[in-house]
């Protein structure tokens, strides 16, 4: 049940899925007018457990920071069924993530995409058939769920494609790092304002 629940995935949740969780929130406040708080419920796991506990990387939370979003609090943590389960859509940074989860959750399938294949996605739907409703949890979550669904008709069973995974800016410079969470930013963004009702 509500509110919206956007799993991120990567390899070891301090790069590029906490910075998808956060700039996700941020997205949904932008998209929202300020105020997006309780709207979608947006976290992060990895497929590997080794930072477990840890901080997100430094360059990562100077990525968020520097876009306006909060990277203080954050804890990786190793991927789990449970995760997947409460999860309305699962997004992941490469096809090989989206082999492992839905190998975990085969019944994930239709809610798991790879980043940049909602970027391809999103322009497909038709926004204007989704459900609408006031800015409120419920309408969200009514919202999303349809949403998730047309973006899973309109990818008709195909494999993501190699350009759709998002570089693993680890051991890399502060470029790549801004560089990936541009490449975020440009697929979250429409996908918040996707999912609020106007």
């Amino acid at each position: 049940m509500p509110p919206f629940t956007v799993l991120h995935v990567c390899m070891g949740n301090i790069c590029r899925s906490p910075m998808a969780e956060k700039l996700l929130d941020l997205a949904v406040a932008e998209a929202a007018g300020g105020d997006g708080d309780g709207l979608v419920h947006s976290h992060s796991a990895g497929t590997g457990g080794w930072h477990a506990g840890e901080e997100m990387h430094p360059s990562a939370a100077r990525q968020v920071r520097a876009r306006g979003g909060v990277a203080d609090g954050f804890q990786a943590r190793k991927l789990r069924s449970e995760h997947i389960d409460a999860a309305d859509l699962v997004l992941v940074a490469t096809g090989d993530q989206q082999l492992y989860v839905t190998a975990l959750r085969p019944d994930a399938a239709g809610r798991t995409f790879v980043l940049g294949e909602i970027g391809r996605l999103l322009p497909r739907v038709d926004l204007a058939a989704l459900p609408k409703g006031e800015l409120t949890a419920e309408s969200v979550h009514t919202r999303g769920l349809a949403l998730v669904a047309a973006l899973d008709a309109a990818r008709a069973g195909a494999a993501p494609r190699p350009d759709d995974d998002l570089d693993d800016p680890w051991g890399r410079g502060e470029k790549t790092f801004a560089r990936v969470a541009d490449e975020i930013e440009a697929v979250l963004r429409p996908l918040a304002a996707a999912l609020l009702p106007s």
